[in-house]
Order: C-alpha cells, then sequence, then structure tokens
C-alpha cells in the first residue's frame, strides 16, 4: 500500500500544530496558576545557543506552511513574526491551520518529483524532489521546533506529557 505525498504532510501538520496549540493553552494556565511572568516561559530555552520559545513555535509554522505551499507548488503566505505573547502564538497557529486547510489533495499529490529548492541563489541552496524535500528535510526540521518548544515547557514545569505532544490522531 502506498501513502499519499498529501497524506504524509498536511494532516500530520494539522495534527502536531493543534497538538501544540493545546500545549501552549496548558503552558499559560500553568502560568496564571503558579504565578509565573509569561515571559518566563515564552522567552525560555533549552541552552543558551538555542532559540526561546517564541521563535520554536514561529519556525513550527514557517515549516508546516512553507512545506505545504512548496508541496503544492503554491507562494506561502509571509507572516511578520511579531509575536510577544501566548494569545499571539495562538493566532499565529490558527493563520497557520487555516492556510494549511486550503491547500486541496489536487495540489499535492501526484507531485513527488516537483523540484524543490531551498535557499535559492544562496551557497546553502539545497536542490531535492518533493518527496525527498518532505520526508528528509521538512517533516524532520517541522518535528525538530514542535518537539524542542515541548521539551522547553516541560523542562519548566508544565505538565504535559505524550498525550499532549502527540495530540488527537
Amino acid at each position: 500500500m502506498t501513502i499519499s505525498l498529501y497524506a504524509a504532510s498536511v494532516p500530520v501538520f494539522k495534527q502536531m500544530l493543534t497538538a501544540l496549540s493545546d500545549v501552549l493553552a496548558k503552558a499559560e494556565a500553568h502560568a496564571t496558576a503558579k504565578n509565573i511572568e509569561p515571559d518566563a516561559l515564552l522567552q525560555a530555552r533549552l541552552f543558551p545557543d538555542m532559540f526561546q520559545l517564541i521563535r520554536q513555535v514561529q519556525i513550527s509554522a514557517d515549516f508546516a506552511k512553507g512545506v505545504s505551499a512548496r508541496l503544492a507548488g503554491i507562494e506561502p503566505p509571509k507572516f511578520d513574526d511579531t509575536e510577544k505573547t501566548f494569545a499571539d502564538l495562538q493566532a499565529l497557529i490558527a493563520k497557520t491551520l487555516a492556510f494549511i486547510g486550503s491547500v486541496s489533495p489536487e495540489l499535492i499529490n501526484g507531485q513527488e518529483d516537483r523540484e524543490i529548492i531551498t535557499r535559492q541563489g544562496t551557497p546553502k541552496e539545497k536542490r531535492f524532489d518533493a518527496q525527498t524535500y518532505l520526508l528528509g528535510y521538512g517533516l524532520p526540521q517541522f518535528f525538530f521546533h514542535v518537539t524542542t518548544t515541548y521539551a522547553i515547557l516541560r523542562h519548566n514545569g508544565v505538565e504535559v506529557g505524550k498525550r499532549d505532544y502527540m495530540g488527537a490522531y
């Protein structure tokens, strides 16, 4: 049995972004209940040379929308990355979910051989076929940033577990 490029992308992004939204809601509730300044969580990072939580969420959204758009052969929407609060991050996730929800299976399926170029015109330029781009680059990048967001919150005492990370499937 084969799996479609669409099935391996958009539904996965939807599941994980919805779970990420729920994890962020738990983090905000945790901060309120424990009288913790929200920025203590929003600016937290696992190590000084890593991005803070806000940036991890922004990059997660960027990969979900960017990968979906590139697979479909359409331009991804530009978001400003000006989020500062939990509410801002929730709005970012909602915008991202709305966009990827508008990408139809017909735009993605059958495009496994579409050429996708990242960082075009730079020394870091990479060329992929769509399937390799999704499975070897896009999904791993997306999961790294979603997982790092989860890890930052867990490390800072937010009571979340694997069920929260996975969301509904």
